[in-house]
């Protein structure tokens, strides 16, 4: 999860207003970079040791935490690696999608399910901040959309086509979804979805939802979706308002017309708190760690380990997201 300061709202001509987020993302994804730097210097908390390729490839059926465990603690050239060679290895169909500027270079991943001419994108970039292990973020989402994968790729959508993007180069700034949203055809997307802190809690936060997004097809099925599975709204589910100060993959894809959203698992004890640290201006940010509500206690800290994760919530969020699909893939389609 990338920090970024948002837009205030200003009659700007469309070209120096791209330019402008873009020159905007680029500064915040340095310093994003160099926080966690900073924050991290002096961890005493012992480094990761991940799980090897032999014994992750030994597992019957690995799990998102496994997965999890196989990514973190590594630098994240060898994450794209790991990741690119656990999908062949199970047998994805990948696209490899290489970029490089001049903030950096990285690739992305792609991978489909389903033949449908609407598109539903589901994102969860590979790398991490300097100094952090990286499990919450980012590597439980890559987890959990791996294993959405095999079961859809067993059981295809066939009104819909699910693309998972596997970005790289998120915490700056964004970097991977942003060179793909600018070459990329997007007019057949009916929304994108970008996973963000998916490992800890017992509730789900949908948010960048305005009045406008809910009212998509994406967001009526995701509602939908949770509330047929027994989520009750406002209880165990949320739809938050735009988030300033932190962003994800689905921002360069909103900032083109494409509906999109972020989804993060939030532990209900702590959902008023961490609503005040959210959206509490820059004041509620410089909470040390510590100090802040989970999921962010471990953010961006050499503290986000796999054993911080939480296997039911894992499952849980590839429970709805599998639900979204098939609410997306059936007739109507959430429309």
């Amino acid at each position: 999860m990338s920090q970024e300061p948002r837009d205030r709202p200003r009659e700007t001509p469309p070209c120096v207003g791209f330019w402008r987020r873009e020159l905007r993302r680029a500064l915040g994804g340095a310093l994003n970079v160099f926080a966690a730097r900073m924050i991290n210097l002096r961890s005493r908390g012992g480094w990761v040791t991940p799980l090897s390729l032999e014994a992750y490839r030994a597992l019957p059926t690995p799990s998102p935490l496994d997965t999890t465990r196989l990514i973190v603690g590594r630098s994240n050239r060898e994450r794209a690696r790991l990741l690119e060679t656990v999908l062949h290895g199970r047998g994805v169909p990948v696209t490899r999608a290489p970029f490089r500027t001049v903030e950096g270079a990285g690739v992305s991943f792609f991978a489909e399910a389903g033949a449908g001419p609407r598109v539903l994108l589901l994102a969860g970039h590979h790398d991490a901040v300097p100094g952090s292990p990286g499990a919450n973020d980012n590597a439980a989402a890559v987890g959990i959309l791996l294993a959405l994968w095999e079961r859809l790729a067993a059981d295809p959508p066939r009104r819909l086509t699910v693309r998972f993007g596997f970005f790289g180069g998120e915490e700056r700034g964004m970097l991977g979804s942003r060179v793909y949203a600018r070459t990329a055809a997007l007019g057949n997307l009916v929304g994108v979805v970008s996973l963000e802190l998916c490992g800890i809690g017992d509730s789900l936060a949908l948010w960048d939802v305005t009045p406008a997004v809910e009212a998509t097809p994406l967001v009526r099925a995701w509602i939908a979706s949770v509330e047929g599975l027994g989520y009750r709204r406002d209880e165990t589910y949320h739809l938050a308002e735009p988030v300033p100060f932190f962003g994800s993959d689905h921002r360069p894809f909103a900032d083109r017309g494409v509906p999109g959203v972020g989804l993060t698992a939030v532990p209900t004890a702590s959902a008023e708190a961490l609503r005040a640290f959210i959206y509490g201006g820059v004041r509620g940010i410089l909470v040390p760690p510590a100090r802040r509500p989970a999921p962010f206690t471990t953010y961006h800290t050499a503290a986000d380990r796999p054993e911080t994760l939480e296997p039911a919530t894992l499952a849980r969020v590839g429970t709805v997201l599998e639900a979204l699909c098939r609410t997306l893939d059936a007739p109507g389609g959430g429309r």
